[in-house]
């Protein structure tokens, strides 16, 4: 269970888990999946991320920022280490938000590897853990994504903590709807049918594939916590919530 329930409004569309399996499944059958593997269960590495994090980096709302929120997984790798060795400030969630020091920071002015510094174990081995006030304004959010729709929304591997990190970060004014969200994926995760997308969900300003950028400017955000879909569990196990809950 992720940590939110399900939006009751969601009625329409295809099923958010077939669709991920469908696209895992084609990543590895067809050959793109790249390490670790298998793709299923995560956002999945893909041939060809190095590029898309370059072509990222050509937009002007990469250039623009000094800050960026990134999250973790494989195939933005090069997007966080490009942002370091542009002098960009990068935070990345601490796993499921599970302390009070919820976030890490990574100073390229503070750290010597950058390599090391960017990978999942390596940033919490080299990065500073911080709370949600010792984090300066964020000028963009990078996303991982198992598929992508026409319209820019997205479909991650099904967890939610992508969402409420933004609703984290939201709540406490350190994004607003100007705030540019972008993902780096491979062509094979945009999709052209319907999906139910929530009222939580994070859609996508920018979506950047090796080969294009499609630009979603219209993107209607959620403005902070939904606190009627989150579940007693969830707000016992993640503490931001309960100091965001008690303020």
């Amino acid at each position: 269970m992720g940590p939110v329930d399900d939006d009751p409004d969601e009625t329409d569309g295809t099923d958010k888990q077939s669709l991920r399996e469908r696209v895992w499944d084609d990543l590895e059958e067809s050959g793109v999946a790249r390490f670790p593997f298998p793709p299923h269960g995560r956002i999945p590495n893909f041939a060809g991320a190095s590029e898309a994090a370059d072509r990222l980096a050509e937009q002007a709302e990469w250039e623009a920022a000094t800050a960026i929120k990134a999250n973790p997984d494989a195939p933005q790798l090069p997007v966080r280490r490009r942002a370091l060795r542009e002098g960009k400030t990068v935070y990345m969630a601490v796993p499921r938000l599970r302390d009070e020091k919820c976030f890490l920071k990574l100073d390229p002015e503070e750290l010597e590897d950058y390599d090391a510094a960017t990978t999942v174990s390596g940033s919490s081995k080299h990065g500073e853990q911080v709370g949600p006030d010792e984090i300066d304004r964020v000028d963009m959010i990078v996303s991982g994504s198992v598929a992508i729709t026409d319209d820019g929304g997205r479909i991650g591997k099904g967890e939610g903590y992508s969402d409420l990190e933004y609703a984290v970060l939201r709540e406490l004014g350190l994004v607003d709807d100007a705030t540019p969200v972008a993902t780096t994926v491979h062509e094979r995760q945009l999709i052209d049918e319907p999906v139910a997308i929530g009222r939580h969900d994070v859609a996508m300003d920018l979506v950047v594939t090796p080969e294009r950028v499609r630009r979603h400017d219209d993107s209607d955000q959620p403005s902070g916590i939904d606190w009627r879909l989150l579940t007693a569990e969830r707000l016992e196990e993640i503490p931001v919530l309960r100091a965001l809950r008690d303020r």
